[in-house]
């Protein structure tokens, strides 16, 4: 009796310990199947060695970081590596500054390295400014939308790196918006820094692909070509979900906004808010000339809002910040507020046709179009868009 409780007793401690081990085998095994992204900063080994022995210059902002260290702290740290200064896009190096405000060049604190602005008056580096650099790193945050301005920032730096002979590495980084193309194809006659090339509002594309389609489909001035190379991304494909650890700039603070900003931005354009001034900024629309419903904001100055449209007035709107992600631009916000607003002569202003890159967005509303009739004449420039976008990407 003894000797058959004394093996039963052990038959139960070999099935519990064989459970526990494939139940770790099968936790190890989902940690495989989900791999974490690495991005093309964090990827130092690929890169570090076209560094060693250079002057470089870095075009960077808030989101440039390996970890908890920004990747201009990682760099000037290399002895290997001289780093001469920093170029910093629209709302800064450190990503305080409202939308379309002037950003100062200056001195990094923590460095003592100078800074740069490639926003306002100075879009792209002068000869002077690249003087004595050997190559230049690019590594900003983007979120996929043809009006968000670092892409019109990385064109005029690979631009001018290519007049000077200076090759340009860009450290890729996800596209939270990377998993659908959508929206009107811009218009060359409507080129501003909010749309500088011919393609739709969403291109669904990392800023590295989106690099190398500047180069390959000839958009830099006088056809010229750069010497690019893109640090590649690991363990991604459009579908991958990716939370920005640091919001891209202070008006996307969090994922429901930045998936929601290719459709909410056109308001940018009209007499609607966006939520600039709250603390739901481009996940709520509204205005002081909509029908009065249940849900109403004020909008305040706060950090990247110094002077927010219809400041200390009461809007009348939508909350749209429970939404679930989308895979498409939506314009049924548009088009309702459109057709609830009281005056619609000034509803529209003409920041609206540089934001949707053509005229005919705002005709096919005033004209009342559906958002289906309006999305169908998208398609075919968004297939002809696909065709070409397909030859640069570089991720499944």
């Amino acid at each position: 009796m003894r000797y058959l409780f004394s093996a039963f007793f052990s038959s139960l401690l070999l099935i519990s310990a064989c459970a526990q081990a494939l139940k770790k085998e099968k936790k190890n095994n989902n940690k495989t199947a989900v791999k974490e992204i690495i991005t093309g900063a964090e990827s130092t080994s690929l890169y570090l060695p076209l560094l060693k022995g250079k002057n470089i210059a870095i075009v960077a902002n808030q989101t440039s970081t390996i970890g908890d260290t920004h990747l201009v702290d990682f760099l000037h740290k290399q002895s290997s590596i001289q780093v001469l200064k920093v170029f910093a896009p629209e709302h800064g190096f450190r990503g305080k500054a409202d939308a379309g405000e002037t950003i100062k060049d200056g001195i990094d604190t923590k460095t003592g390295l100078p800074i740069i602005s490639l926003y306002g008056k100075n879009k792209k580096p002068s000869p002077s400014q690249l003087e004595n650099i050997d190559i230049v790193v690019f590594d900003i945050q983007d979120v996929g939308a043809r009006f968000y301005t670092y892409i019109s920032t990385l064109h005029y730096v690979m631009e001018a790196c290519a007049e000077a002979n200076i090759p340009i590495i860009v450290l890729d980084r996800p596209n939270p918006n990377g998993h659908y193309v959508d929206g009107p194809l811009l218009d060359k006659k409507h080129k501003s820094f909010v749309g500088m090339h011919p393609v739709p509002v969403v291109y669904g594309m990392t800023i590295g692909e989106y690099g190398n389609m500047i180069n390959g489909e000839k958009w830099l001035q006088n056809n010229i070509n750069c010497d690019l190379t893109v640090i590649k991304l690991q363990n991604y494909n459009r579908n991958t979900p990716y939370s920005l650890p640091i919001k891209p700039s202070p008006n996307l603070p969090n994922d429901t906004a930045i998936n929601l900003y290719p459709s909410l931005c056109f308001f940018e354009g009209t007499n609607v808010s966006a939520g600039r001034g709250t603390s739901k900024q481009f996940q709520i629309y509204g205005s002081p000339f909509l029908n009065k419903s249940e849900f109403s904001f004020t909008p305040k100055p706060n950090e990247g809002a110094k002077y927010p449209k219809h400041n200390g007035k009461i809007c009348y709107g939508e909350d749209l910040s429970s939404t679930k992600k989308v895979a498409q631009i939506h314009l049924k916000w548009l088009i309702n507020a459109y057709q609830q607003t009281s005056d619609k002569t000034t509803f529209f202003n003409s920041f609206f046709t540089k934001l949707a890159g053509t005229t005919k967005l705002q005709e096919q509303i005033k004209n009342g179009f559906s958002e289906q009739e309006i999305k169908a004449s998208w398609k075919e420039d968004l297939n002809k868009f696909k065709k070409i976008r397909d030859k640069y990407l570089l991720y499944k």
